[in-house]
């Protein structure tokens, strides 16, 4: 178990960062480990997904409302500044 301790921290780590190329390049490692069941890959790569996942959404998200922030903004009182 001392090695899937160690895939799950690497995985939590890699999530907590918040980068997603990092995240990417440890699904693609996950897919090599033969030292993993087949689950304990799934659920270790199933977890970096929905976190790559989430973070594209939220920067949609926000991306979204700064453009309707800047629309708002430039088109304060109906003429564009």
């Amino acid at each position: 178990m001392a090695h899937l301790d160690d895939i799950i921290a690497r995985v939590d780590a890699t999530i907590a960062a918040g980068v997603i190329a990092p995240m990417n390049e440890l699904l693609i490692a996950l897919s090599d480990d033969a030292a993993l069941s087949r689950e304990e890959r799934y659920q270790q790569q199933q977890r970096l997904r929905v976190a790559i996942a989430h973070h594209g959404r939220h920067h949609r998200e926000e991306a979204e409302h700064e453009a309707e922030a800047r629309r708002e903004h430039l088109t304060s009182g109906g003429t564009i500044l």
